[in-house]
C-alpha cells in the first residue's frame, strides 16, 4: 500500500483561514472570557460535526477531512492557545479544553454534535462525552493518545519522532506554522499535561457510540493500543486506514470522513 499523501487543493484549504475557502469561513467567538477561532462550513439540516486537533498543530490539518464530511454543519476550534485562537496563561489542561469546547457549543446551540478527533483531541473529545453528553451524539477517535504502554512525555516525543519519518513531507510547512503559532513552550506544557490524562480510564465510562481508527503506519497509537481502546468503550468499534500514519486526518482525509459517516450515518463528499 502506497502512503498517505495530500493533494494541492487540500493544501490550499488548510493553509486558507481566514479567508473563505470551499465554503469554510473563520469566525472569532468569546467564550467565557476567551477568543476562539472557529472554521465552519453552514448546511441548513442534518447532525453537526466538530473536529478537535492534536498537539501543536491546528484546525489547518483537519480541512481535509472536514471537507469531506457531508449530512451537517462542520465546525472545526482552534483549541484555546493553538492556531488562530487565544494564547492564555496557564495552559489549559484535558478538562480545561473540554469545558471550553462545551462552552462554545452551548453559546452557539450547538448539539448533540458527531465529534472526530486526533491525537490529542481524542483526549478532550473523550473528556467533553463524559461531562457533557448531552452535547456530544457519537465519537470518532482518530489515532488516540495516549498509550498506556508509553505514559511519559519522552516516550511520547519518540514516538512521534519516528512518525515524522512516515508521514507525507508535504504537511511540513503546515505543523511549522502551528507550532510558530503555539510556541514551543505551550508545545511542551500540553504534552506533559496530556500524559497525566489516563484515557483508558476514562474510556468505559463514555456511553455514546465510538470508533477508533487508527493509520496503518501509525507509530504512536500501536495496533494493540487501538485494539484496547475499542475494547474499553462500552459501544467501541476499531478500523484502520491503509497507508496512513498518525496523521491520518491530513493525509487520508476522504477516506477517514467515509468510515466516520458509515459509523454514525450518512453520504461521503468527494474532494
Amino acid at each position: 500500500m502506497s502512503p498517505a499523501l495530500m493533494t494541492t487543493s487540500q493544501r490550499r484549504l488548510a493553509a486558507a483561514a481566514p479567508r473563505p475557502a470551499q465554503g469554510f469561513v473563520s469566525r472569532r467567538v468569546e467564550v467565557a472570557g476567551l477568543r476562539l477561532h472557529v472554521r465552519s462550513r453552514a448546511a441548513a439540516t442534518g447532525r453537526p460535526w466538530v473536529l478537535l486537533h492534536g498537539l501543536a498543530v491546528s484546525h489547518r490539518y483537519l480541512m481535509p477531512t472536514a471537507a469531506a464530511l457531508e449530512g451537517g454543519p462542520v465546525h472545526v476550534p482552534d483549541l484555546v492557545g493553538f492556531g488562530l485562537s487565544v494564547k492564555p496563561r496557564p495552559v489549559l489542561d484535558v478538562v480545561g479544553h473540554s469545558r471550553v469546547i462545551a462552552a462554545w457549543l452551548d453559546a452557539e446551540g450547538i448539539g448533540p454534535a458527531s465529534v472526530l478527533a486526533n491525537s490529542f483531541g481524542c483526549q478532550v473529545a473523550v473528556e467533553l462525552a463524559i461531562r457533557r453528553p448531552d452535547l456530544v451524539a457519537a465519537l470518532v477517535l482518530v489515532g488516540p493518545t495516549v498509550d498506556p504502554d508509553a505514559p511519559t512525555s519522552a516516550g511520547q516525543a519518540g514516538r512521534w519522532l519516528l512518525d515524522l519519518t512516515r508521514e507525507d513531507p508535504r504537511q511540513a510547512a503546515l505543523i511549522a506554522a502551528d507550532v510558530r503559532d503555539a510556541g514551543i513552550r505551550r508545545v511542551l506544557t500540553t504534552l506533559r499535561l496530556s500524559v497525566r490524562h489516563r484515557i483508558e480510564q476514562r474510556l468505559p465510562l463514555v456511553t455514546q457510540p465510538v470508533l477508533v481508527l487508527r493509520g496503518e503506519h501509525d507509530p504512536i497509537v500501536p495496533p494493540r493500543w487501538a485494539r484496547d481502546a475499542g475494547l474499553l468503550a462500552p459501544r467501541g468499534a476499531t478500523g484502520e486506514i491503509p497507508g496512513a500514519a498518525h496523521n491520518a486526518v491530513t493525509t487520508a482525509g476522504t477516506e477517514v470522513a467515509a468510515r466516520a459517516l458509515a459509523f454514525v450515518g450518512g453520504p461521503a463528499r468527494p474532494v
